[in-house]
């Protein structure tokens, strides 16, 4: 398999919001204008990740709403949709999709069913994705988030994998919440460009003064052009006061189911209340809920112009 050139996504990420019409169907037309959003402000495309709600949807779901995207002008180079899976046909076929549509790459769960499952038989299932897509354009960024799947990546299968397949193993989307365990990731590997994203903006700013490569966070659905405008101005003085506004500002998503909070948002921001729909197991966020989130956004003068 020969290496193509390399190419990496934009440094700020968005898991893209899944909107659902009213029979929980996901929705292309709301899905593709909040990808064209985000795009315009130079924040790339992890659809199918976390936030996302990647795992609640099937596999022709996500090709539908990728081709939806990507037909509304989304541009395909500033893509990582997440195409892992437990059951390796499914991660092959979505991401040999992500490859042919021209996306950056491939954000990729480990197969996180088994939990006992070996570095051997995580790197046996990597190693098979890649051969069965054969394909020198696939770029794979390890999504490494242990607190959800229970499985994730050591550092050793790190390097086993660039060993066997440089530069199709590409970087890693970490949200271990061990800072520690980024810090060492990027010292080890980022010399042999591995691009290592934070899981959070939250860290955007300590993970690009050592030389990671960004991040990808689920706020970047609605406070992408801060987030983006930091990722290029990391080295200037007032840094660390606008990494400092951007934590308060997660903060306020935070303090309630981020998905639900961050889709009430949208549905804010667009007038368009069919933003609010989750699929089950997760829910909305209840009207006292929704209030207090609108006053606490309303007292930090948040705003989604344009959306």
């Amino acid at each position: 398999m020969t290496q193509a050139p390399d190419h990496r996504p934009p440094g700020v990420l968005a898991p893209v919001l899944t909107p659902y019409d009213e029979n929980l169907r996901p929705d292309p037309r709301r899905f593709a204008r909040l990808c064209l959003w985000l795009a315009r402000q130079d924040c790339g495309l992890a659809m199918f990740g976390t936030n996302s709600e990647g795992n609640s949807l099937s596999v022709e779901e996500k090709l539908g709403l990728l081709h939806a995207a990507i037909e509304a002008g989304a541009p395909a180079a500033g893509m990582l949709p997440g195409t892992g899976s437990c059951a390796l046909p499914d991660a092959v076929r979505l991401s040999r999709a992500a490859v042919d549509q021209g996306c950056a790459g491939v954000l990729a769960l480990p197969p996180f069913y088994y939990k006992t499952v070996t570095d051997d038989g995580l790197y046996a299932f990597f190693s098979e994705l890649i051969e069965r897509v054969g394909d020198a354009r696939l770029r794979v960024y390890l999504y490494h988030i242990p607190p959800v799947a229970q499985v994730g990546f050591s550092h050793a299968l790190v390097e086993r994998l660039l060993k066997h397949y440089p530069g199709i193993i590409a970087g890693m989307k970490d949200t271990g919440g061990d800072w520690t365990y980024t810090a060492r990731t990027i010292e080890q590997f980022s010399s042999a460009g591995f691009g290592v994203y934070a899981g959070t903006e939250t860290l955007l700013l300590d993970t690009l003064r050592l030389g990671g490569a960004g991040c990808i966070s689920a706020t970047a659905n609605v406070n992408p052009g801060p987030i983006v405008a930091l990722s290029r101005s990391w080295r200037e003085a007032d840094a660390r006061a606008r990494q400092d506004a951007l934590n308060t500002l997660r903060g306020a998503f935070a303090a309630y189911p981020l998905i639900a909070s961050m889709k009430a948002a949208v549905a804010d921001a667009s007038g368009d209340e069919g933003w609010n729909r989750l699929r089950p197991p997760l829910e909305a966020l209840n009207p006292r809920q929704r209030a207090a989130l609108r006053e606490a956004l309303r007292s930090l003068s948040f705003s989604m112009d344009g959306l």
